[in-house]
This record gives structure tokens, C-alpha cells and sequence, in this order.
């Protein structure tokens, strides 16, 4: 059975022969009236959208173009599902969907020969030959995926003379760590800044940086187990700490990268129960930072703009995961002084195995939304652990991690779909590169990514999760808007649709049963249909024809 059609109807006349090789007479005039009837019967209307559908599934397709030339073998088996798209019904306003920029990232990259960094970032950033991610993540000092702690500045600097972004600039030696440590680098002098700069240059790349702060500086912080590593910022220390935020958004403004939007701490609940770079800061000391200090300097050194949130750098408060997300925004938001410098949330997916018995907070989103309407809502984070002998097959089939079981696909495209649908502006991946095996991670967290490369032998492995969001960041383009889309709920089906600012319009449909379902898509006067696989993705780009914008 074909896998999918896109069927233009039209009228068809049909004509008997005639047995006798000769006509009367008689029969001439029926004949000429008949002829002149078809000749002048009008002409199927043409369809105001041209359909590209692209299919990622269980069977192997990778965001696949179906040819729609192909002929749909109808069957009575096929169950139909039955979508109609609203476009004048818009909603909330897309930022953008992509993965991070990360050390070990950086590193990676290092490993191999230019040729293949570059198809690498093109596959990443290029909307027209790649994904087009268009929404990433950094980190500020050292992170989990970094090849050793570190900040910007030296031991007790009270004044930041010393402060300088040299650490994500400086390139590699090769002796960072043991998981690094004999590995040929072919471009040693490259790093975090030279990635974020070399994608910036792919033809088309059109991307938005978060960054966020895994921990301060030891010396600032009370309480850690280890290195940078749980524990609080003292509040003498607040007022240099908002300093030195905004000092490296500065200095990165003066490498070229100018800065989307910043987070005071990522995963700020944790202070206590932490392997890696982190700092706890509750929900009332986030409070008082924003509204007594890091909003402050920002204003005052020219980065957020009061008047106009949109028109300067943006602040996304929590950053940590959308279960208990309420609960830490509303001190702050309720704070008209705190407020005012907050352009909205940013929340991560942890623990992805209980999204799915908990309908993946979309409670708690819907009252995000409802109670502060004027805040954004973006994803920040999400990852999984690796199977490094099944870094593939593992997207299709049951995985465990410290956070359970679940199968990693399904889990993605709900959760991003869902989000979507309940008012969520942008979705953000975690490392958009790792080794084959997840690394480079001094703290034995392996998790996986879009983007795998084998260091040793510079072989590129692009998993499922790189063709999932692609499905989304290629199609639904910055500034577009969720428009509604009205269908009868089918078990195991979700889908969502947007417009994008040149009027074409992206359906995104997951299937997660083990059959093919047969979508018919009513748009105004038209039907679009398209029979998608079972466990199967798909993207209906519809764009207008000449003259239909």
C-alpha cells in the first residue's frame, strides 16, 4: 500500500465506442451540442495551497518528502480522521525551536575535519539544507557539559577587573579530562564562541540565544558539596553577581553574539541533591534578585529596555522543571517591582517519565498562561540518557534513565505538541552535539542529542530526535502563530498547526498507534489528504500559490 496521497479531483467525461463505423445524420447534431457542452463545462477550481508532506516513522523515513504524484490505494481498513484549519483564529506568537550551544558541543566539533564541522552546523542552522534551528540555549561559566568548571574571573574580584570570556574562546589541549585525553583534536583552537559564531555564518541561519548560569563562582556561595556544585549565592554577593551577569552579556555583544534573552539561574531548586554545576535560589531570594539587582544593572547598562520588553535583551525566570513551575513564579509575578523586569518563564521537562500520567502539565501551562496572559512561555530544556550501543533504535523502543521508562519519540512529540497547543512560545533542546557516547561529561551523565559524531573515527550519526524537531523548526518559522485546528479526538493521534509570516501554514501530526490513519484536512474550500504511517511523524507544509498570500 502507498503511503500517502495528495489527490487533486476533477470532473471526468467518459465516452462509450461506438460500434458502427458510421454515423447518420441524424446523430451529428446530438453529437456537436454534446461536444460543446464538455468543451465549455467549467474547470476543476485550483487549490489555493500546494501540499508537501514529510514523514519521520518507525519503518526508517526521515523527515522523508512523499511525492504527491502518487495515486492513495483507498481501503476501507484505513480508519479516517477528519481535520478542519481555522488560519484567521491565531494565537500565541512562536520565537523559535532548536538545541544548545554547549562546551562539549564546542568540543566535539574540535574532533573533526572542517569539512564535516561545516555540513554538520549546516545540517543544524541552514533552514533550506538543515533543521533551521532557531531558538538555542547556552551556558554562563561552566555547566554539566563542560569539560571543567569554570567562570570569568579570578578568586575574590570584588570590583570584576578581571573578568573576561577568554574561557570560551580559549580552544582545547586535549588533557581537559580522562574522556577527552588521547583523542586527536583536528582544530584545537576552537570552542564555544567560535561554534556559536561559525553557525551564525551558515547562509540563512536565523537563530536566538538563552543563556543561563549554572552556578556562580565558588567563593560567592555557601554551602556546596563540591566545586561549584550545590549550595546558595550569599546575598552580599547579589549586587556582583547581577554585575558580572551583565558584564558577560557585554562581552559577548562585543564578540558579535548579541544575547536573546538570559535566565537568572537554571534549575534553581537545586541546592542540595546535584553532581554537576549548580546553585539553589528559592522562589523568594529569585524575587529579590531580579527586582533588587540583576533587573537594575540590566536596565542601567542599556540591556533590558523597561519601556518595551520585546525590544532589549529578555528575562526568563525559573528555568528548572514545569510540574512545580507555579509555585516558583508567583512571588515574583505578583511583585509589581519584580514584574516589570520579567519578559515571562522558562521551564524544562525533567522527569519525562511522568509527563504522560501527569498530561504533561498542560494544566499547569494553561494557568501559567491564564493567570499572567502578558508573561512568555518557553521551553528551555530537555535530554535523555544515552544507549550508546542503540543510540537510534533507542528513540523507538522503551528507554530508562534516572527519570524511568518511556519511549523517548513518543515522549518528545507529545510533550512538545502539548506544550504547543496549551500556549508555549519555543522549545529548546538540550546539547545539539555529543559523542557517540555522550560525552565529553566529567560527571558520568550521558545524555544523547540531536547531533552524535564519533570522535575517533569522525563518523555523524543524526538521531531521531534531530528529524523530530526538525519537523518543527523548519516549517514553523520565527514569528509565526498557532492557529486552531478542530478535528474528533483520536486515541493516540495529536497534532497542532501554525502560519508562518509568508502565509504558508505547517499541520504537525503525531501517530503513535500501530496503524495508518488517512487525514482529510479541510482549509476553507479545499481538501488536502494524506495517510500517515503508524508511529509516525508528519509536517503538511501547505504554501500558497501565486497570488494566494
Amino acid at each position: 500500500m502507498k503511503k500517502f496521497t495528495l489527490r487533486n479531483y476533477s470532473d471526468e467525461v467518459n465516452f462509450s465506442p461506438n460500434k458502427s463505423k458510421t454515423l447518420s445524420a441524424s446523430w451529428l447534431p446530438f453529437m456537436v451540442i454534446s461536444i460543446l457542452i464538455v468543451s465549455c463545462s467549467p474547470k476543476t477550481r485550483e487549490k489555493a495551497f500546494m501540499a508537501e508532506i514529510y514523514q519521520t516513522s518507525y519503518a526508517g523515513d526521515n523527515l522523508k518528502l512523499l511525492s504527491n504524484e502518487e495515486e492513495q490505494e483507498e481501503s476501507s481498513e484505513v480508519k479516517k480522521v477528519s481535520l478542519q484549519l481555522f488560519p484567521q483564529e491565531e494565537f500565541q506568537k512562536y520565537y523559535g525551536f532548536g538545541a544548545s550551544f554547549t562546551e562539549s558541543s564546542a568540543w566535539n566539533l574540535a574532533t573533526v575535519p572542517e569539512a564535516t564541522r561545516k555540513k554538520v552546523l549546516t545540517s543544524l542552522f541552514s533552514p533550506t539544507e538543515g533543521a533551521g534551528f532557531s531558538l538555542t540555549r547556552t551556558h554562563i561559566n561552566s555547566s554539566d557539559y563542560s569539560n571543567n568548571h569554570y567562570t570569568y574571573m579570578e578568586e575574590g574580584d570584588n570590583d570584576l577587573s578581571s573578568f573576561s570570556i577568554h574561557e570560551d574562546m580559549k580552544g582545547f589541549t586535549g588533557d581537559e579530562n580522562d574522556q577527552v585525553r588521547g583523542i586527536e583534536l583536528i582544530e584545537p583552537t576552537y570552542d564555544l564562541i567560535p561554534m556559536i559564531l561559525e553557525a551564525s555564518s551558515i547562509p540563512g541561519a536565523d537563530f536566538k540565544i538563552i543563556a543561563s548560569p549554572w552556578s556562580p563562582p565558588s567563593w560567592m556561595k555557601s554551602g556546596e558539596t563540591a566545586t561549584m556544585t550545590n549550595g546558595s549565592l550569599l546575598p552580599e554577593y547579589y549586587g556582583l553577581w547581577a554585575n558580572y551577569l551583565s558584564k558577560y552579556v557585554s562581552a559577548y555583544a562585543e564578540k558579535g553574539i548579541n544575547l536573546w534573552a538570559i535566565t537568572p539561574q537554571n534549575e534553581p531548586l537545586h541546592s542540595h541533591d546535584a553532581r554537576w554545576d549548580s546553585n539553589g535560589l528559592s522562589p523568594e531570594q529569585g524575587r529579590d534578585f531580579l527586582r533588587d539587582h540583576l533587573g537594575p544593572q540590566l536596565v542601567k547598562d542599556g540591556h533590558l529596555k523597561l519601556e518595551d520588553l520585546d525590544a532589549g535583551l529578555r528575562v526568563l525566570i525559573y528555568d528548572h522543571n514545569k510540574s512545580t513551575m507555579i509555585d516558583y513564579v508567583t512571588p515574583t509575578f505578583q511583585d509589581p517591582e519584580a514584574s516589570k523586569y520579567a519578559w515571562g518563564t522558562a521551564f524544562h521537562w525533567y522527569a519525562n517519565s511522568e509527563l504522560e500520567d501527569n498530561n504533561y502539565y498542560t494544566e499547569e501551562l494553561d494557568k501559567l498562561r491564564e493567570t499572567w496572559p502578558g508573561k512568555g512561555i518557553i521551553h528551555s530544556e530537555s535530554s535523555i540518557d544515552i544507549d550508546a550501543d542503540d543510540p537510534i533504535g533507542q528513540y523507538w523502543r522503551e528507554s530508562t534513565d534516572y527519570a524511568g521508562t518511556f519511549i523517548p519519540f513518543e515522549t518528545y512529540a507529545y510533550d512538545v505538541i502539548s506544550d504547543l497547543n496549551h500556549g508555549t512560545q519555543g522549545y529548546v533542546e538540550w546539547c545539539s552535539i555529543l559523542s557517540n557516547e555522550g560525552q565529553p561529561n566529567p560527571y558520568d551523565n550521558f545524555n544523547s542529542a540531536p547531533v552524535l559524531i564519533n570522535p575517533h573515527t569522525d563518523e555523524v550519526i543524526y538521531t531521531p530526535l534531530y528529524y523530530l524537531l526538525s519537523h518543527f523548526s523548519k516549517f514553523i518559522r520565527p514569528g509565526a502563530h498557532r492557529i486552531d485546528l478542530k478535528g474528533a479526538k483520536t486515541e493516540g493521534l495529536i497534532y497542532t498547526a501554525a502560519k508562518n509570516p509568508d502565509g504558508s501554514i505547517a499541520l504537525v501530526v503525531f501517530n503513535k498507534n500501530d496503524e495508518a490513519y488517512l487525514l482529510s484536512l479541510d482549509l476553507e474550500a479545499d481538501t488536502y489528504t494524506s495517510q500517515i504511517a503508524p508511529r509516525a511523524m508528519q509536517t503538511i507544509h501547505l504554501k500558497p500559490k501565486q497570488g494566494n498570500n
